[in-house]
């Protein structure tokens, strides 16, 4: 399915520095060493004007079908990117690459991590539930379940810098809350203890790091800077720059300087 460039994202602000000059200089590079990716290139990143364009045309190419149209899903997905997620999504993108060492650039996220293309989807989401679009939102959240494997309900709000990596089985409850700067893995689950309706789900807080696996339950807290062990089972608040592991997750360390979200340091204390 092709995007016909009118039907992209029109420019409505000069495009801020950032990652996108980045993005578009590593993409006439990688086009250059790699005929097979240019027609790929040309679509996600050099036909657009800025970051905002390249993203939301990038979700509605991910999610659409012959159900729901490439263009009209574009033109929502360009103007939540215009509302402000495209500086939390650059954020993200910028995270990636502090973070995570695969990544040589960023436009191998960009192109290719369905964590990042995930959470871009979600803010999209995020933004028509916020503007009483409900239907449309979990329409969204519903095809990113399907094809990504990822499924945040869309009334979760999620802070800037955040990076879910690999992000296959990720599952965040509806009245969760993510901070700025936090780093989740696969299979974390971020869910209610049982049918308990109202305030039911986690918040964690900023820079944050949830190892692979880890299950956090109930209304509860993750402090900041706070670590949960891969595969630990949380049922209770856990303090700022808390380490914790096992079933049921305790205490087992603290951090000092670093925070866990942004050096990615899983290990345990020993």
């Amino acid at each position: 399915m092709t995007l016909p460039r009118e039907a992209s994202c029109a420019v409505s602000a000069p495009a801020a520095p950032g990652a996108w000059p980045a993005l578009k200089a590593e993409a006439r590079r990688a086009a250059a060493a790699e005929p097979l990716l240019g027609r790929v290139l040309d679509t996600a990143v050099m036909q657009h004007d800025d970051l905002a364009a390249a993203l939301g045309t990038l979700v509605a190419r991910k999610l659409a079908d012959a159900e729901v149209g490439l263009a009209p899903l574009a033109e929502i997905a360009c103007a939540a990117m215009r509302a402000g997620a495209a500086a939390a999504a650059e954020a993200d993108l910028l995270a990636i690459l502090e973070r995570d060492p695969a990544a040589d650039g960023v436009l191998t996220p960009f192109l290719h991590y369905k964590g990042f293309h995930a959470l871009q989807a979600h803010r999209v989401a995020h933004w028509l539930w916020n503007q009483d679009r409900q239907h449309a939102a979990r329409l969204i959240q519903a095809r990113v379940a399907e094809r990504l494997a990822v499924d945040i309900h869309p009334a979760v709000p999620i802070g800037r810098g955040v990076f879910i990596d690999h992000s296959t089985a990720l599952v965040v409850g509806e009245t969760a809350t993510i901070g700025n700067d936090v780093s989740i893995l696969q299979e974390v689950t971020l869910g209610g203890t049982g049918k308990a309706r109202g305030d039911r789900h986690p918040k964690v807080h900023d820079g944050a790091l949830l190892a692979a696996g880890a299950k956090v339950l109930g209304n509860i807290v993750v402090g900041r800077g706070a670590k949960v062990g891969a595969g630990s089972v949380v049922l209770r608040d856990v303090p700022p720059c808390a380490t914790v592991a096992g079933v049921p997750a305790r205490i087992v360390g603290w951090c000092r300087d670093a925070i866990p979200a942004l050096t990615m340091a899983q290990e345990l204390p020993g």
